[in-house]
This record gives C-alpha cells, sequence and structure tokens, in this order.
C-alpha cells in the first residue's frame, strides 16, 4: 500500500537523506522515497501515519499530512 504525505522545511539533499532515514527506521522495512521539488514523502509498505508524522518531525521538519 503506497501512500503520499507532505513535509515542509526541506532545502536540500542533506534533509532528504534525514527524512528518509527517519522514516525507513520505523517503517518496518517498507520502500520510502523524498522528493525534494515537490516536498512530497512516499511511503511503499504498512506504516502507520502516525509513526511517519512522529519520524518526519523528530528530524526537524514540519508534517502536512496525507497528498491525495
Amino acid at each position: 500500500m503506497q501512500k503520499r504525505y507532505r513535509v515542509e522545511g526541506m532545502s536540500c539533499g542533506g534533509c532528504v537523506s534525514s527524512v528518509e532515514k527517519a522514516v525507513k527506521a520505523v517503517a518496518g522495512g517498507a520502500g520510502v522515497a523524498v522528493d525534494l521539488a515537490s516536498g512530497i514523502l512516499t511511503v511503499d509498505g504498512a506504516c502507520a501515519e502516525d509513526q511517519v508524522r512522529a519520524a518526519v518531525e523528530g528530524a526537524g521538519f514540519t508534517f502536512g499530512g496525507t497528498v491525495d
């Protein structure tokens, strides 16, 4: 199951790496990818939204919610 979320506050590749690493740590093997230009985080696998939110915020970024 693929879910997409908005992440705000990223400005470079290091930011992308930080978010991906944080989400992968809680995603239990799910695929994780971040597009810097759009600010979209894609999680391909089972991971609860509250876990994703906590990981993104723990990495120092703003979690913007689900993208339709």
